[in-house]
């Protein structure tokens, strides 16, 4: 466990840059970064948001911004479902109700198993039943005549796609898997790249080309992209 905000704000002391000039690189506003270097992740729009950002942010100062998610994570997601009461530490009498509940459960998985060994037993054991059928993955197919097409061909990769900037609304975050597209209309989009060697973009049909295999940040409008290290 180590501490998210000050692990960042030393590593951008270390680096001497300012709030400004991380804004422009990473396109996160201001009083984000501050946010997020001061642990106040409630003041951000949503976890979606923390995460993305985290992840840039880190990246940018140069170090590894799944370490910060993960860290995130662990801190304030678990549970974070639950309801307040939920959250109480549990007193003497839950802990003895959650132990006997534990004991009903594992005394059901014994029952099923002996229930399982004595039919195939029964049977002989000769005729082995088939394992299931394998669910196919799930693809995401490209929509025709869209502006931005991302295609993962090299292997996975991170993406977030943003409506507009990086202050828009989140269309897309998470891994896109080898042989996974996801296809977005419009003509305005922030994009976050973690590996851009694995992806093929297209923006209005054409193939963008984007070197090196760092994160990248992708900004597309109507007249065309531009793009720069996260």
């Amino acid at each position: 466990m180590f501490e998210i905000g000050n692990s960042l704000r030393e590593a951008r002391s270390r680096r001497g840059v300012e709030f400004a000039q991380v804004e422009q690189a990473t396109k996160i506003r201001g009083k984000y970064l501050r946010a997020l270097e001061d642990e106040r992740f409630d003041t951000l729009p949503s976890q979606t948001y923390v995460k993305g950002f985290l992840r840039t942010y880190a990246d940018y100062l140069g170090l590894d911004g799944q370490l910060y998610v993960d860290e995130y994570n662990s801190r304030f997601v678990v549970g974070e479902d639950l309801d307040r009461q939920s959250r109480i530490p549990a007193g003497p009498r839950d802990r003895r109700v959650q132990r006997n509940v534990a004991l009903l459960a594992i005394a059901a998985i014994a029952v099923a198993t002996i229930v399982v060994i004595s039919a195939w037993k029964t049977s002989g054991g000769d005729h082995a039943a088939p394992p299931p059928a394998k669910k196919p993955a799930a693809t995401h197919k490209a929509t025709v005549g869209a502006y931005l097409e991302i295609s993962a061909v090299g292997g996975p990769s991170t993406v977030i796609v943003n409506k507009t900037d990086a202050d828009g609304r989140i269309l897309f975050q998470g891994t896109l898997g080898r042989g996974e597209t996801e296809a977005f209309d419009g003509k305005r989009f922030w994009l976050n790249i973690g590996s851009p060697e694995n992806l093929v973009i297209k923006i209005a049909g054409r193939p963008v080309h984007i070197a090196g295999y760092r994160p990248w940040v992708l900004t597309v409008t109507p007249t065309g992209w531009h793009s720069h290290p996260a």
